[in-house]
This record gives C-alpha cells, structure tokens and sequence, in this order.
C-alpha cells in the first residue's frame, strides 16, 4: 500500500509539534506558558456562549451550503460598518473554518503546475493547502525593510511564465506586520493585471495597532475581484469553533458551493447561529476592550525583549505575534526553542515553521497570553539565557 504524492509534501506544524510537548509536560504536572499558538486566551465572549447554548437546545439541522442567510447578511453588513464597503450578501460563503475557506479557494481556482507567488515568511498552511492542489508554490523571500510582505519589486522579479495566482495576508502570521495600503493595491493590481488570481488572507485584520485607530481599506476595496478569507476565529476568540468565511467574486459563488455541498455540506449550524451575536453592541464593546489588552501585551513583550537583547527585526502592526532573531544566543531557532521548553517549559514556535530561508533564527511568541503569564515567561526566558 502506498500513500498518495501529495501527503509527503505536508510537513509537521511544528506550533502544533511544540503544542503535543507542552501537554505532555503539563500531563507531568509541569506548569507550561503557551506561547506557541495563535489562540486568544479570552475564548469567546459570554452573549457568543449563551447564545450557543440556546442553539443547543434546538434542532439543528443542515443549513445551506453557502451558510446560514442571516449570518451572511450580517457578515456583510460587518464591512460597511468597519469599511464603509457595500457588500452583496451573495459573495459571502461561510465556511468551516478559515482553514475550510482556503481550501474551497484553492480547490476553485488552482490547476496543476500553476505557478503561486507567496511571501516568505507565512503561514505554513497556505503553501501546503496550494501545493495540494498542484501548484508550483514559489515563496518570495522578504526583508525588514518591506516589513516581510511581498512587495511590487519583489512580485515582478519573482513571477514566471506559468504564474497564475497570489496569495498575500496581511497582517500576516508570523510577523504580525501589515502591507502598507499603496503597496498592497499596487501589488493586486499588477497581479490583476497580468490575468492572475488574487487570495488575501485577512484574518487579523481587525487586530492593528493602535487599536483606536481606523481601519485601513479592506483588500476589496482595492481590488473588487480578489477572494477574501476571514475567520470568526482571532477577532471573537471562537478558534475551536471552526467558523470562518470567503468574499468571492459573484461568477465563483456557483463553483464554491457545489464543492462546498460535496466537502462539508455545510458549516456548523449551531456555531453559526451563536456567530450572530458576534455583531451586537455588547460585544462589539469586548473586541474593542481585547484589542486594547492586546496592544498592552504587545508594549510588554517588545519591552522585554529588547531588555533582554533579543532583537525584533520589525514591530509588529497587526495580529498577537512578535517574531524576535535569536541568532545572538548561538543557537538556532529549532534548539532554542527544544531546549526553553525542556528546561522553563516556556513554548515558543521556531521560525522554519514559516519558511525555510528566514527561519534558521528567528522564532515567533504569540503574546495571547495575560500580562502576568507574559511577565512570569519573560522571567523564564531570561534565566534560561542567563545558563547559554
């Protein structure tokens, strides 16, 4: 028996490798700061969890493919409020997952041996979710001084003949850093240009520094005809709850739903009636206090760092993640993080996670822990650099 091509080019998720130690740490008795994953600890807000539990008590039957109307509308709705962008409900997929939305994108649009352009570092997913579907994944390496997102440049001098598609995300995982608004339309509209499809990953997008300031342009606001995921999973906290969703153009809403209806079909209903109360102002007011909290934790840890010279080649603006360079400490990044858990069960994410070329030594801290948690892991850390 053998198992198909495809599986071999999956490698592990090494935040989820570094996840199975911690726990098996903590099954010890040891107590572990998780560091490693993108998870707010603030899980989801209380109206979310009531409302799930009076969904509970219903029938819950399938919904459509596409998801619940509602919710769609709402959804919709979401970007006017934010973005000022008017939104056809129709365009709205709600999927499981942004995880499920990539992969509905990817099974829509990518032929075997299309050429994709991705910045690196990002999302390890991303890639493995391309080259599953058979494309020739091209990573383009970034720099500090584009803030490790792919920029025009970088696009032209990386494309081929057999290009086909971008896929850019921003803020991005693992840096947390944005593409600034006139380089991110000057990259979609290259791409555009050349007959290429677009996918931006806007997940965190709602999660910028400072909080109090307005969001920038929505990418479909820079490019109607991008596909656009997002995910009910950073924003609200719902990230067990699998809920995210896709903004398409009106000609591949046909396309999705039928793959959508054969995969999945369809999203979690009761999840998706819980995500209702998602838009209400009672929450909208604990998003506002988490982004807050988040742009305190982020003060924190960059201030830690820098007190225990661990560079940050770029602040992140966006997202919960910071990634530092560890190259000082004559480790690289895969060791360096072995041996903080091993030894102050502190879990961090090595930086090969997210690509070969820009990982050896960096690594990644997602600051979704409290302020004390960070404090108490920060302590850690510098003990542990104090025996190196």
């Amino acid at each position: 028996m053998k198992f198909a091509h495809r599986t071999q080019q999956v490698a592990p998720f090494l935040a989820m490798e570094f996840a199975k130690q911690a726990a098996l740490l903590e099954a010890l008795g040891q107590r572990v700061i998780r560091l490693n994953l993108g998870e707010p600890d603030f899980g989801a807000p209380q109206p979310v969890r009531e409302a799930l539990a009076r969904a509970a008590l219903q029938p819950s039957p399938y919904t459509p493919a596409l998801g619940l109307t509602p919710l769609r509308e709402a959804i919709a709705t979401r970007y006017l409020q934010t973005n000022g962008l008017q939104l056809d409900p129709e365009r709205v997929v709600v999927t499981a997952g942004a995880s499920a939305a990539l992969l509905l994108a990817c099974a829509a649009v990518v032929e075997p041996g299309d050429g994709w352009l991705l910045g690196e570092p990002s999302y390890p997913c991303n890639r493995h979710f391309l080259a599953s579907f058979g494309a020739d994944v091209q990573t383009v390496p970034t720099t500090a001084a584009s803030r490790f997102q792919i920029d025009l440049p970088s696009l032209q001098g990386a494309a081929r003949p057999h290009t086909r598609g971008l896929l850019v995300a921003s803020p991005s995982n693992p840096t947390g850093t944005a593409v600034p608004t006139l380089e991110l339309q000057a990259v979609l509209q290259h791409a555009k240009a050349q007959g290429w499809w677009r996918i931006v990953d806007e997940i965190y997008a709602e999660l910028r520094y400072p909080p109090q300031a307005s969001l920038p342009p929505c990418a479909l606001q820079l490019d109607e005809g991008a596909i656009i995921v997002n995910s009910f999973s950073k924003t609200w906290g719902l990230t067990g709850w699998r809920l995210g969703w896709l903004v398409l153009p009106l000609e591949a809403v046909a396309v999705v739903e039928r793959l959508a209806q054969n995969w999945f079909i369809c999203p979690s209903g009761p999840a998706q009636q819980a995500a209702l109360a998602c838009f209400s102002p009672e929450v909208e007011a604990e998003v506002a206090s988490r982004r807050e909290q988040l742009a305190e934790r982020r003060a924190q840890v960059l201030e830690g760092l820098a007190a225990l010279r661990l560079p940050v080649p770029v602040e992140p603006d966006g997202a919960f993640y910071v990634c530092f360079d560890v190259s000082s400490t004559g480790l690289d990044a895969m060791p360096f993080c072995a041996l903080l858990l091993q030894q102050e069960h502190v879990a961090l994410t090595p930086g090969l996670d997210f690509g070969q070329h820009w990982g050896q030594q960096q690594v990644r801290l997602s600051y979704t822990a409290s302020l004390a948690d960070l404090d108490e892991a920060l302590r850690r850390l510098g003990r542990f650099l104090a025996r190196l």
